[in-house]
C-alpha cells in the first residue's frame, strides 16, 4: 500500500511538472521560512529561456515576492544542484490552511488531591500541562 502511495504521489507531481520531488517536499528549506509561509510550489513547466516555476502565493504576498524573484531563483538552483529555474510566476490566490489538530477535552483527573500540580491556580493552559505531566509521571510509577 505504501508503494502504491508513492507511486501515486509520484505521477501526480510529474502531472505538475516536477519530475523530482525534492523542490515540493523541501520547498520550507529550499524559501525559507517567510516566503513559505506566503507561497507554495504549484507547477514547474519549461519557458523559452528556461524553467518556469509557477507559485501560488496568499493574496499581496506574490508583490512582495517579485521583488525576491532573483534571489529565490538562486536559492533554488543551488538547492538543486542545476539551472532548473529561471523565471517565477505567481498565481495569486488564498493558501489552504494546514488542518489543525483536533484538541482534545479535558481528562479527568486521577491525581490525588495532595498532588502539587492540582494546587496550582494559574493559567488554564499551564495548569493542564501541568496535570498532564503529574498523570505521565504517575503512570511510570
Amino acid at each position: 500500500m505504501g508503494e502504491d502511495a508513492r507511486d501515486l504521489g509520484c505521477a501526480a507531481l510529474a502531472r505538475a511538472g516536477f519530475a523530482d520531488a525534492t523542490l515540493v517536499l523541501r520547498w520550507a528549506e529550499i524559501a525559507g521560512a517567510e516566503t513559505a509561509r506566503l507561497s507554495r510550489p504549484l507547477k514547474l513547466g519549461e519557458g523559452p529561456q528556461g524553467g518556469v516555476l509557477t507559485l501560488l502565493a496568499e493574496p499581496g504576498a506574490a508583490v512582495f515576492l517579485q521583488h525576491e524573484t532573483r534571489q529565490l531563483c538562486e536559492r533554488i538552483n543551488a538547492y538543486l544542484g542545476r539551472p532548473a529555474v529561471s523565471r517565477l510566476k505567481f498565481v495569486s490566490a488564498p493558501l489552504t490552511a494546514r488542518p489543525q489538530p483536533a484538541r482534545r477535552g479535558k481528562v479527568p483527573s486521577s491525581l490525588p488531591a495532595s498532588d502539587p500540580a492540582q494546587a496550582y491556580d494559574g493559567p488554564e493552559r499551564l495548569r493542564d500541562a501541568l496535570l498532564r505531566l503529574a498523570r505521565a509521571r504517575r503512570a511510570q510509577h
